[in-house]
């Protein structure tokens, strides 16, 4: 496993010898000093897709990987070759267009590794959840649901954390048994920017998350990270203010304000899934599986408008979870 340890725009040449071998060193290291592999499935639609949306994705999927090495995780991108016995997966930098990601190539298969996030992207074929396509679907891609399902499937066989993101998190629902609303109807509260435009990826907008939760825990490290999750949460002033509140030990329902960018949404929420977060108008914003470590956000916590802290304190959290033997 090589370690490029340089963090390059989704678009740039990969440098595979950057750093040296770093193999030897994480398996000598004992569990709690060593970095968790953390295995994310690669993007396969070219970002010169003339949807917007696209690119974005792909993106995204390098903020993810470099998150996950600030803090202290170690990126493995896989691919559908490295699914077969373990193997390394064809060269690919984490993109359809051959931009880098940071990340090291699959040594091993989902099973062996750490944790598992399953990013953003395209919309999940409805015929996964036995619906037939509507005309509102974008980058829908039969390689790409083959590819994410098979890592979710193996990793939760193998009891390894699974967080999802977006996309990810609408996976997870489809997954475990649950459908999709292929297209929201605009309401009350708006999920995405109308007509869609890369230089306006997000609106804003509150949660409300269960106290005691997953997420709940991810985000009330944003303040106060030595807290190991404890405190309340502040989304800051990028994402605008949170509602946190702490009253001795019980922990009072955390309002957060959010980067969204979907139209689709949870419709039918899995068995063995919980709603953890919800919108004002009731969409579903985040789940888990209260059995493991299973969760997941409708929401972008790796969007760059937000500081930096509230930007890995996420993803801390989640990589933390995935040390714990």
């Amino acid at each position: 496993m090589r370690n490029s340890g340089t963090v390059q725009t989704p678009d740039a040449a990969q440098n595979p010898d950057a750093a040296p071998d770093a193999d030897a060193a994480q398996s000598a290291a004992p569990r709690d000093e060593r970095r968790p592999r953390i295995g994310i499935p690669v993007r396969l639609s070219s970002s010169a897709d003339p949807d917007p949306r696209v690119a974005k994705a792909n993106n995204l999927f390098g903020c993810i990987v470099s998150l996950i090495r600030d803090v202290g995780g170690e990126p493995v991108l896989l691919t559908a070759e490295s699914l077969e016995g373990g193997l390394s997966g064809a060269p690919n930098s984490g993109t359809a267009d051959g931009g880098t990601s940071d990340g090291d190539k699959a040594p091993n298969a989902p099973e062996a590794l750490d944790g598992v996030v399953l990013p953003g992207g395209g919309d999940v074929d409805p015929r996964l959840y036995g619906e037939e396509p509507g005309p509102a679907l974008y980058d829908v891609n039969a390689e790409q649901d083959r590819l994410d399902i098979a890592v979710a499937r193996r990793a939760l066989d193998a009891g390894t954390p699974v967080l999802g993101i977006c996309r990810g998190h609408q996976l997870l629902n489809v997954l475990y048994g649950g459908t999709l609303v292929q297209d929201m109807t605009p309401g009350t509260v708006p999920h995405r920017q109308i007509p869609a435009a890369a230089n306006r990826p997000w609106v804003w907008h509150e949660v409300t998350i269960t106290p005691g939760s997953k997420v709940a825990k991810m985000y009330a490290a944003a303040e106060n990270p030595e807290a190991g999750g404890t405190a309340s949460a502040d989304a800051g002033a990028a994402a605008g203010d949170t509602a946190g509140e702490t009253d001795g030990d019980a922990v009072r329902a955390m309002e957060v304000k959010i980067a969204s960018g979907h139209h689709q949404a949870v419709d039918r929420v899995a068995p063995g899934l919980l709603v953890t977060a919800v919108a004002d108008d009731g969409t579903v914003e985040a789940l888990e599986d209260p059995e493991r470590w299973v969760a997941s956000v409708q929401w972008h916590p790796e969007a760059l408008e937000l500081t930096e802290e509230q930007r890995l304190a996420p993803f801390r959290v989640f990589v933390e979870a995935c040390r714990t033997p």
